[in-house]
This record gives structure tokens, C-alpha cells and sequence, in this order.
């Protein structure tokens, strides 16, 4: 068993999909293929059942899973030690973070640290809080970050940044021009993030200070991008709460406005495991990443 098929076990179970696993290691569907049959076949044992076009994982898929992040962390930690020998001139940083983060506030952070340290190669993962969260617990990643709370006593939280979210809603809408009312916010329809999102968590724990419970909501979409939910939104899909970031070309452009309701900040956080070794390449980033 090689380090090479694990990884590209570990990609193709996380996704659920050979093409999907292929396309995140730049490499073929036929060498994704072949490593999976080897490894099952070498073991007796099957790790994914296929389904149509799809593929799931067995239990002992499940099972073997855990034990393989768990090795290809001990192998990225060995690494990094090797790595911090030579400094910073050459290595590798793994980030994770959530989508907000990703897409908006992260690309400048990591485009400096490129500049003052060629030599690191940077990679970045993209999921909601929870994912995010869980890809540092099990060591596949050096560094998340996330927008909004968690609470694990397994990782350390280092405040990088805060943002703020605003509720939005169509050009035109009736609440751009007058506050709505407790009653007019439960009836109309929300467009929102999905469970496990930093974005909708804090959503729903402002929601009290509206009058209102996240039960009182009439949700009409939950859409799994913050892009998707700017369109259906500006489409006339109804109204959401979401980071001011990404929705401040479409408020300057006119296609969405804001609505009078404040609701409160929210920090964005880097995420590392308390026990796990801090590479000196993830320790730069943080420090860059904290200075703003």
C-alpha cells in the first residue's frame, strides 16, 4: 500500500465520484480506477459500492477511511518537519476554509504570502464550517478558516478579520424602502445557505433580536453557494442574510438592496489542531494573515 493510493482513495471517498477525485489530484479516471481496483483487490475487500453513475462508500470503506487520513496526516506532518529544515525556500501549506472566506477575503492573503515565500507550494479546499472544521480535526489540511463560532476543544481559533452580514433582497422589493415587521419578515420567502453554513448559524442566532426563531422562517431555497443564492435572490427568489462582501457588486451594480435591519458582525477565524505540529510555513501565513 503506497501513500499515492491512499490519497487518491481519500479523494475519490470524500466525493463520492471517480471523475471528481481524478480532476482534484490532476490526474486520469483510468489511474484512479486502477488504484482503487488494486487496493480492493489486494485486500479482498470492497471499499465502494457503484450505484448508476455514482459510487458510495461500504462500511469497511468507511472504516478504512478514517485509518487513511489519518496516516496521510502523520506523512504531511514528517514532511513538514522535513520541510522547515530548509526554512521557508521550498515546502507545501494545505488551507481549507468556507466559502465567504474562500472566495473573497482569502485570494489577496494568499497571493501576498506567494510573493514572499515562492518556494511554498499553497493549495486550497473549499466547504461549509463544519467541513472545514472536521478537515483540521483530522490533520488533512494545516490552517482553516471560517466565518462565525464553533465549538471544539480540539482546535485553537485565531481571529484574522471580521465581516458583516446584511440582509438583500431584489431591486425594487417592498422592504429596501420600509423596515419590515416581525410578521412581514416570517412570511416572506428566504433564500438560504445550508445547514452546517458559518453564514446561516449566524443568521438564525440573530434572529431573536427580529422577534423571530429560525422556525418562524418561510425558507423558499437552500442553495449550497453564496452565488447561487445572489442570483435566485436578484431573480426575485426572496430574500437572504448574507456576507456584505459578496454581495456588494450586485448592491452596487443595482441588482440587490439592502434592508434596514442591522444584525451583529461576526469574527472570521484561523482554525489549527491544538496538538498537531505548526510548520513554519503555516505559522507565516497565520501571522500574515493576521496582520491585515
Amino acid at each position: 500500500m503506497t501513500l499515492e493510493q491512499l490519497r487518491i482513495f481519500v479523494a475519490v471517498a470524500e466525493r463520492e465520484h471517480l471523475t471528481q477525485g481524478a480532476r482534484a489530484l490532476n490526474l486520469t479516471q483510468s489511474a484512479v480506477s486502477s488504484a482503487i481496483t488494486t487496493l480492493e483487490g489486494r485486500y479482498a475487500t470492497k471499499l465502494f459500492d457503484r450505484i448508476g453513475r455514482r459510487i458510495a462508500l461500504t462500511e469497511a470503506g468507511k472504516l478504512f477511511l478514517i485509518e487513511a487520513r489519518a496516516v496521510l496526516a502523520r506523512a504531511t506532518a514528517a514532511e513538514a518537519v522535513l520541510s522547515d529544515l530548509s526554512g521557508l525556500a521550498r515546502g507545501s501549506l494545505a488551507l481549507v476554509a468556507s466559502q465567504t472566506v474562500a472566495n473573497y477575503w482569502l485570494p489577496p492573503v494568499i497571493q501576498r504570502f506567494r510573493r514572499e515565500h515562492p518556494g511554498i507550494a499553497v493549495s486550497l479546499a473549499i466547504g461549509n464550517t463544519e467541513t472545514v472544521s472536521a478537515t483540521i480535526r483530522d490533520g488533512v489540511a494545516d490552517l482553516g478558516f471560517i466565518e462565525g463560532e464553533i465549538d471544539d476543544p480540539a482546535l485553537s481559533m485565531t481571529e484574522v478579520d471580521e465581516d458583516e452580514l446584511v440582509i438583500v433582497v431584489p431591486a425594487g422589493h417592498p422592504w429596501a424602502k420600509s423596515t419590515p415587521s416581525a410578521e412581514e419578515l416570517s412570511r416572506g420567502g428566504w433564500v438560504l445557505r445550508e445547514a452546517g453554513s458559518g453564514t446561516r448559524a449566524m443568521f438564525e442566532a440573530a434572529l431573536p433580536g427580529l422577534g423571530l426563531a429560525a422556525d418562524d422562517l418561510s425558507v423558499a431555497l437552500e442553495l449550497p453557494s453564496n452565488e447561487a443564492i445572489c442570483a435566485a435572490v436578484a431573480a426575485g427568489a426572496g430574500a437572504t442574510a448574507i456576507s456584505r462582501l459578496v454581495a456588494a457588486n450586485a448592491i452596487a451594480a443595482g441588482r440587490l438592496a439592502t434592508v434596514a435591519l442591522p444584525l451583529p458582525k461576526r469574527r472570521f477565524l484561523a482554525l489549527r489542531h491544538k496538538e498537531r505540529y505548526l510548520a513554519k510555513a503555516a505559522a507565516a501565513f497565520l501571522a500574515l494573515s493576521q496582520a491585515g
